[in-house]
């Protein structure tokens, strides 16, 4: 098995790339569930691409729960399949 892209990576491979609708949906509910919490100094994308998806992966880590951490890790899969 090859190795895995890095996230960075993952944000040039994906900063011209419409998220497909399953994964803006995960986008949109990582918002509407830690908006205020976790990605308070994001704002959201009615169109978001892979990339701005990734970002605020790391804004669900470090500042989100245990349930946001698992939300950043399905929207990161879900991003790497896409690519």
């Amino acid at each position: 098995m090859g190795e895995r892209r890095s996230i960075y990576e993952l944000k040039q491979l994906g900063s011209d790339t419409l998220a497909p609708e399953p994964v803006a949906a995960l986008y949109r509910q990582a918002f509407t569930e830690f908006g205020s919490r976790a990605l308070w100094s994001s704002r959201p994308s009615p169109r978001p691409t892979l990339a701005s998806v990734l970002a605020i992966t790391e804004s669900l880590r470090v500042e989100g729960n245990r349930d946001a951490r698992r939300l950043a890790e399905r929207l990161e899969e879900a991003c790497r399949a896409a690519l």
